[in-house]
């Protein structure tokens, strides 16, 4: 935090070495700048409780620098309440760093929240971008979403392009598109990754994979472990296993266990025994449960290691891995451990969901999880909610007339119509956000249960 009047100004020039006596004795005559000037002379050479002196005396003939200056100075090196008092002083002139000082400090140290708001703002409308932002945060984080984007709005137009990717957001909340693809844009033009890469999930949600490539790569050259994934994807998509395999292993190495898992796979076709072992044990270290079913068979199939085997697909299994309770309990039978194996297959856990979705049904799901993880937020699970919507996608696609599409599942599925109209609400939220509040993990726990029982009374895997 800067001493006010670092800078040489044409009323307050800068003090040299040699000007002591000069500037003593134009302070002791009363002359404000001049104590100003000794004060700031004294901090230079390390002299606080000099500077404190003079910057006091300074203060108390009208100098807004030496006032701020003893605000920072009790706010370094004594106590809150002087800190607060000489920021006050110097912010009732209008002074923009003063005011965001203390309302940094009435928020950060003394719980104040109305009075930091209000300095907040005196120093947004003084001209200071970062208090602008701070204010448009507090906005969003009381519920007062149109006074938020107004000063995220000042604060973009000022050049943070952090604001105008919150913009993004809040925009593509409410439903309005073309108002988040311009801060979108705006933010990464300024050279924000993470908004060039919600344009290309925006694009893939949209049905343009060519339109979204073109925006992961943008922000993939900002190391965006979300696009090399993403990228890896559609290589993958394109048969093209060597350049899916360089981008999985750069969202791997960001530690994202998912693209662990899938450089793995990509390996195992490839034929690098090795790099998939590698890439499954860090994953399933992770806590992949997946990834530590596909270790242990390749660990048996490729190796020869029973043991290694079998300490992974126990693992899986604990975690709740259908087939790797399966292939436990016939490698525990095979080894003569009857009463475990016995254990393993006479209760497994439930297979899980293993259907890939759509890409535009998982580019939306991420767009949901990341709107609902902001400033705080629960953060909807990316996986629960793609199950959601690819399990709609998935029951529905024999039908070809879908004006009744809930009765035509009623009487199919025998599920209450209240629950699958829940489903469908909710679908239609996370597909045209904006329409209704986004879901709570409470929803999403509810009708991801409809949307199990949907496919089992269907008998759909």
């Amino acid at each position: 935090m800067p001493w006010h009047g670092e800078v040489a100004a044409p009323s307050v020039p800068a003090p040299r070495v040699g000007d002591e006596s000069e500037l003593l004795a134009a302070a002791q005559a009363g002359d404000a700048h001049a104590a100003h000037r000794l004060g700031r002379l004294y901090a230079q050479h390390g002299d606080r409780v000099a500077a404190k002196h003079w910057w006091e005396l300074s203060a108390a003939a009208g100098n807004v620098d030496s006032a701020y200056n003893l605000g920072v100075w009790h706010e370094k090196h004594g106590s809150l309440e002087e800190a607060v008092a000489w920021y006050e002083i110097a912010a009732a002139t209008g002074d923009a760093e003063a005011a965001a000082n203390l309302a940094s400090l009435l928020l950060e140290q003394c719980g104040d929240a109305e009075g930091a708001k209000r300095w907040f703002e005196s120093a947004a409308l003084a001209g200071s971008r970062s208090a602008t932002r701070r204010l448009a945060l507090m906005c969003e984080d009381s519920g007062e979403l149109t006074a938020a984007r107004e000063w995220h709005r000042r604060a973009a137009g000022d050049g943070d392009v952090a604001s105008a990717h919150d913009l993004g957001f809040l925009a593509y909340s409410a439903g309005e598109d073309e108002e988040s693809v311009r801060w979108w844009e705006y933010a990464l033009r300024g050279g924000h990754a993470d908004s060039a890469y919600c344009m290309g999930l925006y694009l893939h949600a949209s049905r343009d994979p060519e339109g979204a490539e073109v925006y992961y790569r943008l922000a993939a050259k900002s190391e965006h472990p979300g696009a090399a994934s993403r990228l890896g994807g559609i290589a993958l998509s394109r048969g093209d296993l060597r350049t899916a395999r360089a981008w999985f292993e750069r969202a791997a190495n960001a530690g994202r266990v998912e693209d662990q898992r899938m450089t793995a796979f990509v390996c195992v076709e490839l034929g690098d025994c090795s790099a998939a072992s590698h890439w499954f044990g860090r994953a399933a270290a992770g806590g992949d449960a997946e990834s530590a079913f596909n270790y242990g068979l390749l660990l048996i199939a490729e190796f020869g290691d029973l043991a290694g085997g079998q300490h992974w697909f126990r693992q899986a299994a604990r975690a709740g891995h259908h087939r790797a309770a399966v292939e436990l309990g016939g490698l525990l039978s095979v080894t003569g451990e009857l009463d475990e194996a016995r254990e393993w297959l006479s209760d497994p856990p439930p297979a899980a969901w293993g259907r890939p979705a759509e890409p535009e049904l998982a580019a939306r799901a991420e767009l949901a999880a990341a709107a609902t993880g902001r400033r705080g937020g629960v953060s909807l699970s990316v996986t629960d909610l793609t199950e959601v919507l690819a399990t709609w996608d998935l029951v529905t696609r024999p039908l070809h007339d879908h004006s009744d599409v809930i009765g035509w599942l009623v009487a199919r599925s025998g599920v209450h119509a209240s629950a699958i109209e829940h489903l469908a609400s909710v679908r239609g939220t996370l597909l045209r956000p904006g329409s209704a509040p986004w879901p709570s993990p409470g929803e999403i726990q509810h009708v991801l249960a409809t949307a199990r029982d949907l496919r089992r009374r269907l008998g759909v895997r």
